[in-house]
């Protein structure tokens, strides 16, 4: 009996080293096939372009095409979801900005967790949001426009693109800021209500400076400020530090993420293509074009990227459960 067990199982025992030596060469010579970026936002807004100027980067020091593919719904949660459940083979990513943090908390039923489901490749950008409004606002620097909204309140609307978007985010923390609530009015993107912020319909908005910044060079919109610790190259406007608001600070930030099994030698061969991509002069001048930066090398870690994640995450769940708006 004990012989035919060990007969049997013969096969496995001389089997398993083929199986862990075919695994490790299949890492080794990762990438052998195009790997595919997929982006929660429609194509030719900010985070698709910018996941496209990276992955053509990112290509060059792969050796293989990185494609793009656009995901869009439920505030970047259903692509989310697809790169959480992928195979972690570093074949399927994900780019997605600050509105991955948040998510943990503005949708309290995800199919996922922000934070354990994936693995953290790098940061890639920041951008700064602007404090903008109509071009008649009653308010000729930051200290008044603070003022009138906490005066006028919810007889103030505030633009923003759906909860968990980048600007929905601003306005939260906006409000948080002035200890008021303003009328939220939803628009299928920021063009429009760009378009309608300067025909006075809109009173308030806080958007990437990617947006904003040809609207405010041309005097169109009123800008009050920036929400970077750094002024905006460009753009004549104080930080919110600067004009005594330090709390009111954020980053439309972007970064890559693998589905969480995937094997450290793959997410760091990634890692490496990133922080090579980011230091192309044609990258920087595109990003520079768009009104945003890439990612300091420190920053386009993984582990720089892990640890900012949770930080974020636990950022923005007092403030979403201050305004109580949830996505369910």
């Amino acid at each position: 009996m004990n012989r035919r067990r060990l007969l049997a199982a013969l096969p496995l025992t001389l089997a398993a080293p083929a199986l862990w030596s075919s695994a490790a060469q299949a890492q080794a010579e990762f990438p052998n096939r195009p790997v595919t970026i997929i982006v929660p936002f429609a194509a030719g807004g900010p985070t698709d372009v910018i996941s496209r100027l990276v992955a053509e980067g990112m290509s060059r020091h792969l050796g293989q095409p990185v494609v793009v593919e656009n995901v869009t719904g439920a505030g970047g949660t259903i692509a989310a979801a697809r790169v959480a459940q992928a195979r972690g083979d570093g074949y399927t990513l994900l780019m997605h900005h600050v509105g991955h943090a948040s998510s943990a908390t503005l949708y309290r039923r995800l199919p996922y967790n922000v934070v354990d489901s994936f693995a953290p490749l790098g940061l890639v950008s920041d951008a700064a949001m602007t404090l903008v409004a109509r071009p008649d606002f009653p308010a000729s620097d930051f200290a008044g426009f603070i003022g009138e909204i906490r005066k006028q309140g919810d007889k103030l609307n505030l633009a923003h693109s759906g909860l968990g978007g980048a600007n929905h985010l601003c306005g939260m923390l906006l409000q948080h800021a002035a200890g008021t609530a303003l009328t939220g009015v939803v628009f299928r993107g920021s063009a429009p209500a760009i378009t309608d912020l300067m025909g006075g319909r809109i009173d308030v908005f806080c958007d990437q400076a990617t947006n904003t910044a040809p609207f405010l060079r041309d005097g169109r919109i009123k800008g009050y400020a920036v929400t970077l610790p750094e002024r905006v190259p460009g753009l004549e406007l104080p930080t919110t530090a600067e004009a005594g608001q330090p709390g009111l600070a954020m980053s439309t930030w972007h970064g890559l993420y693998a589905p969480r099994a995937t094997p450290a030698e793959v997410q760091e061969r990634l890692a490496v293509a990133i922080r090579a991509a980011l230091q192309e002069e044609r990258l920087r001048q595109r990003f520079a074009e768009l009104v945003t930066a890439p990612a300091a090398e420190e920053r386009a870690t993984p582990a720089f990227h892990r640890r900012f994640l949770a930080e974020e995450v636990a950022r923005w769940r007092p403030i979403i459960e201050a305004t109580g708006q949830y996505a369910d």
